[in-house]
């Protein structure tokens, strides 16, 4: 069984930091002070009253 090569472990290592940095930066935008309003409008759609819906009959459809 041939060795693994240490360029590998180096490509994992970056990998690795590329998601973190990504994971981090999405994070960050997103409890941005600046999204708080759609975030908080977001959270209350849940308890609004669901608008009324016509439903349809045979006779409605063409």
């Amino acid at each position: 069984m041939t060795p693994m090569n240490p360029i590998w472990g180096h490509i994992a290592g970056v990998f690795i930091l590329l998601m973190m940095f990504t994971f981090l930066g999405i994070w960050f935008w997103a409890w941005r002070k600046y999204h708080k309003p759609t975030f908080n409008r977001m959270a209350r759609l849940p308890m609004e009253d669901e608008p009324e819906v016509e439903s349809e009959t045979k006779e409605d459809r063409p």
